[in-house]
């Protein structure tokens, strides 16, 4: 077995899905010297895979005999673009392997193509995504959900924290509290000061305008800013900006990404859409989901289970390959 220094462990996501397509698209790509890595997925069903991709597929593809393989067997047949219980017993199982793999020494990060949610429920696993298995695995009770994205350009990224995930609109506020909005700060620093000794964070606001001052919503006034100062005065090194109206923090972002100037070095959002949108908006192929808070590193594309092309071999491999470099680098 590899150690921590030299190979990735990649679970290949819902069988149903892009997970086995992306991935050989993605490890036919130039990489690193020295960069090895272990799948974890179902042998004869990846071979299955690749020898359909060729039929239909005009992408340099990674053959599946040149590269290491955790064996977890399909119990049931599956059918590419269908959610089923049979996917989401693999998926969770693959998952689970991966998990157990890089916890032994196995890898230096985990690196996750998509899974289907409905398939999960379907197979009797009753979790939001797979940021809450993870958590549950390693015994992580603060996971966080960060997107990083290095723009075109290459001088500037993107990376935008949530604070609060896979819950319905209406527990946002709920949720939301000075001690979560704090440990998120925390947890985007850290992130970011690989990159930057004095960065700058951006938090947005909860309520359109950031509240109005109380008449579009108490939640700024009544808690937010007050623990956003808190928050600055003990990091004095940080340049703490918000809450930023949330329909115009991401403007000097999306200027950024198109290379006119630099953005902030991290962006809290207060909820899954209120980040995702403008991250997908302007980096869907570049994106890539990091989970912080994890006694390793795990990333994986900004993107679902596209069972609408699954089979096709249509399917674009930026976001995977994106995936697989950010955990090579960071990890």
């Amino acid at each position: 077995m590899k150690t921590t220094a030299d190979r990735l462990v990649i679970a290949l996501g819902d069988p149903a899905g892009i997970g086995a397509e992306v991935t050989l698209k993605a490890l036919a790509q130039p990489r690193p010297a020295g960069q090895e890595v272990v799948l974890v997925g179902c042998g004869r069903w990846l071979r299955e895979c690749h020898r359909h991709l060729l039929t239909c597929s005009d992408a340099p593809l990674a053959d599946p005999d040149d590269i290491a393989l955790e064996d977890v067997p399909l119990e049931q047949p599956v059918v590419p673009g269908v959610s089923s219980a049979a996917a989401g017993a693999a998926s969770f199982a693959w998952l689970t392997r991966a998990v157990e793999l890089v916890r032994a020494g196995g890898g230096r990060a985990l690196v996750t193509a998509p899974i289907a949610k409905a398939s999960w429920q379907a197979a009797g696993h009753a979790y939001p995504g797979q940021t809450e298995r993870l958590a549950e695995l390693t015994g992580s009770a603060d996971a966080g959900m960060l997107f990083t994205a290095l723009a075109p350009g290459g001088n500037w990224r993107l990376n935008t924290l949530l604070a609060t995930t896979h819950i319905p609109l209406a527990e946002v506020s709920v949720r939301l509290t000075p001690e979560l909005v704090s440990r998120r700060l925390e947890a985007l620093l850290t992130f970011c000061h690989r990159f930057a000794d004095r960065p700058r964070l951006v938090v947005a606001g909860l309520n359109p305008h950031a509240g109005e001052g109380g008449h579009l919503g108490r939640e700024e006034q009544d808690w937010l800013i007050a623990t956003l100062e808190r928050w600055q005065g003990l990091h004095p090194e940080v340049r703490l900006e918000g809450p930023v109206p949330p329909d115009t923090c991401w403007l000097e972002a999306a200027a950024a990404w198109n290379g006119d100037g630099a953005g902030a070095d991290g962006y809290l959002a207060l909820y899954h859409d209120q980040g995702l949108i403008p991250v997908k908006l302007l980096a869907f192929d570049a994106a890539v989901n990091t989970t912080l808070g994890l006694p390793f590193l795990r990333t994986s594309p900004d993107h679902g289970t596209a069972f609408g092309i699954a089979g096709r071999g249509v399917a674009r491999a930026d976001s995977m390959a994106a995936a697989i470099r950010t955990a090579w680098e960071l990890g």
